[in-house]
């Protein structure tokens, strides 16, 4: 934002009232920015804190457009705003930070991969298939099995598919059927969704890149994180990723970051990527806000990935992504058979006087993520035997 804004708090709105939102307004407190939200629910996650809360749909271009109408800059808890909205809201006279052009790359994953080609990006091999026999095709081709996923939508390993022969194509085709995507002869409108099939990579682990970019170029890169995957849920992250030669940890950053240069994105991006067992490594998806693989930053980096978004937003100059220990891990809490979480604590604090919680407001419901903990130190087997009987014993677990 120009230096010459009034005197008044700059307004930031946010669109979407999940946990995100909620460590995002935690953030802004320090900076003296005032956020105004746009929820789906009077009582989700966010809107628990958040002073200023507007209960709307933000798929409604009226009300979008009135609750940016008092923003100086729209971002995001999710990625789910259509794009003709934003650039209404655009249109409008207000900043929205990630725009359109690049937020369409974390909304549609054909485009991404599309786009990633284009810019030599290390993708698996793909195809997008607008039909069954198309992806039966590239199934024979490549080798079964493979990878079907929604083009839109999805998420936490819903609309992805592992497709082990042709019996079982039709499954991802009659989904987006169901979705009301235009059906035409069995093939699916280029203008709706879309499949898109990619090879079966039989990696060794995910990483994840987190980068954060302001609207004057300015960019820095987080250590790059090992991830584990549990049923398509993020549930634990270790940074930086071990045993990732030094090297090969720049060459990620770099890619990540210039990713985020060619989209021109402001705000975070996060690059999630499969490493194979050659050490080679591609891109798994885009993310373009917050990031569950960035969460332990709150607690285990000098500046924490909600509060470099807001500074990429709002065109600040960007705090240090540098790790505060050498180890650090986070566990995510997910719904378990313990209800009382905060109650809970009282045995996890007395067990570990330097563990770090954070809890989202939500009901326990099982496989729901209704917290985190992080752990840091010196020694890495101890930083991850702490994180997960912490968040063991929270899920319900008091021998984790």
């Amino acid at each position: 934002m120009s230096s010459a804004q009034t005197s008044r708090p700059y307004v930031v709105g946010i669109v979407g009232g999940g946990q995100l939102a909620r460590m995002m307004y935690q953030a802004s407190i320090g900076l003296g920015i005032r956020v105004r939200l746009l929820a789906e629910g009077p009582d989700v996650s966010a809107a628990q804190v958040v002073r200023d809360v507007t209960v709307g749909d933000y798929t409604d271009r009226d009300q979008l457009l009135a609750f940016a109408a008092s923003c100086d800059v729209i971002t995001f808890d999710h990625e789910h705003v259509p794009v003709d909205l934003l650039r209404a809201v655009q249109e409008s006279g207000v900043a929205v930070r990630p725009g359109p052009d690049a937020l369409v790359h974390a909304q549609d994953k054909a485009v991404m991969r599309r786009r990633m080609a284009e810019l030599g990006a290390p993708n698996p091999v793909f195809e997008i298939c607008e039909s069954p026999e198309q992806l039966v095709a590239f199934g024979e081709r490549t080798g079964w099995p493979v990878i079907a996923k929604i083009s839109r939508g999805g998420y936490d390993g819903k609309g992805v598919w592992k497709i082990d022969g042709p019996e079982q194509v039709a499954e991802p085709f009659e989904v987006i059927a169901q979705e009301g995507s235009t059906v035409d002869g069995g093939t699916i409108s280029r203008e709706g969704v879309v499949i898109v099939a990619e090879e079966f990579v039989d990696f060794r682990r995910e990483l994840s890149c987190l980068v954060a970019r302001s609207p004057e170029g300015q960019a820095v890169a987080y250590p790059v994180t090992e991830t584990t995957q549990t049923g398509g849920i993020c549930t634990e992250t270790t940074s930086p990723a071990p045993d990732l030669a030094e090297e090969q940890a720049s060459e990620v950053q770099q890619l990540a970051l210039r990713i985020a240069g060619e989209l021109g994105i402001t705000g975070l991006l996060a690059v999630e990527l499969m490493q194979r067992a050659d050490g080679s490594v591609v891109v798994n998806e885009l993310a373009m806000r917050p990031h569950n693989t960035a969460h332990w930053t709150i607690d285990g980096a000098h500046t924490s990935q909600f509060e470099n978004h807001l500074r990429a937003v709002l065109d600040l100059p960007l705090g240090d992504p540098g790790l505060r220990a050498p180890h650090v891990v986070m566990t995510n809490v997910l719904g378990g058979t313990e209800e009382d979480l905060t109650g809970a604590l009282q045995h996890c604090f007395a067990r570990d006087r330097k563990l770090r919680v954070h809890l989202y407001g939500k009901d326990v419901k099982p496989g729901r993520k209704v917290g985190h903990v992080t752990t840091y130190g010196d020694d890495p087997g101890d930083v991850t035997k702490r994180a997960r009987h912490a968040a063991g014993y929270l899920m319900g677990d008091p021998n984790a």
